[in-house]
């Protein structure tokens, strides 16, 4: 089993920047995955923000290209997204996730960024 552990989330002023941090645990981590944050605003579907692989190649949604940076430390597996110039519409309850192919997809519980403007 697999369990993602975020934080970092709050609330920030627009323009402002945010950390935040997911640590994966458990006894079937294995180095060949992918990590990801999603986000799911109030009243619409969750969208992928931003994907890592295990070899460092990112993608990212065009919203937040930019803005937003993930980064991973596979020693520790833990995956971050760094949010700078936060806006409004960035508000939402964002969800660590990591897929293998072993376990399938595993998410964590989720943490709130609230975007003030």
């Amino acid at each position: 089993q697999v369990q993602l552990v975020e934080s970092g989330g709050g609330l920030v002023q627009a323009g402002g920047s945010l950390r935040l941090s997911c640590a994966a645990s458990g006894r079937q981590i294995f180095r060949a995955n992918v990590m990801a944050w999603h986000r799911q605003a109030s009243g619409k579907q969750r969208e992928m923000v931003a994907v890592i692989n295990s070899s460092g190649s990112t993608n990212y949604a065009s919203s937040v290209k930019g803005r937003f940076t993930i980064s991973r430390d596979n020693a520790i597996n833990t995956v971050y997204l760094q949010m700078n110039d936060l806006k409004p519409e960035d508000t939402a309850v964002y969800y660590c996730n990591l897929v293998q192919a072993v376990t399938g997809s595993s998410w964590g519980q989720g943490t709130q960024v609230t975007v003030s403007s």
